[in-house]
């Protein structure tokens, strides 16, 4: 008997480890990616990007998971329309070539039973750099209204944006810019 039971607690181990992945897609209103950065030290300067879409996998059992995003790099909002022009340009973002900013990850590294940080690389103006964002918050459960799993998370960065040719006037304004995400996202 003591074997059958060991041999029970062993598959069910088994077979937990080999849940399914579950598939999410960012709800467009609840999610949203943002940046700030020191302007010539007189303030922070914080703005963000209307247009934020992403694709994330999970397997909690597991404990892995994967990250796809892309901001729509036109639809960036300084709070100003004269200043969004400016942020699009080749100095910046460089819009007119480079519509979108792209990550995927790597690898996810959990903490417990919840993310922690998520190992990827980030593509700004076509260039590709290792970028590992940080899970300040992460969330799973039944939606109230949309009557199915949802998860959501925070997370953040800083990079350096001369490392993605956009460093015009480093180091007045700032060359670190924290990079911030929220997001949303409903099960497939």
């Amino acid at each position: 008997m003591k074997k059958i039971v060991a041999l029970l607690i062993a598959a069910g181990v088994s077979l937990s480890a080999f849940a399914a992945p579950e598939s999410f897609t960012s709800d467009a209103n609840h999610t949203f990616s943002s940046f700030s950065y020191s302007h010539f030290g007189y303030s922070t300067q914080q703005s963000r990007f209307n247009n934020t879409t992403a694709k994330v996998t999970i397997d909690r059992a597991a404990k892995t998971g994967s990250v796809e995003a892309t901001i729509d790099a036109k639809s960036v909002d300084t709070g100003s329309k004269l200043f969004d022009g400016h942020i699009q340009g080749e100095d910046f973002l460089d819009t007119a070539k480079f519509p979108t900013i792209t990550y995927k990850s790597t690898k996810v590294t959990f903490k417990g039973d919840v993310p922690a940080t998520v190992e990827g690389n980030l593509t700004i103006k076509g260039v590709t750099k290792p970028v590992t964002l940080t899970i300040t918050h992460f969330q799973c459960m039944d939606h109230p209204m949309m009557k199915k799993l949802a998860c959501g998370a925070n997370a953040t960065t800083t990079i350096k944006r001369s490392e993605f040719n956009a460093g015009k006037y480093a180091p007045h304004v700032g060359d670190d810019v924290t990079l911030s995400f929220a997001i949303e996202a409903l099960k497939d």
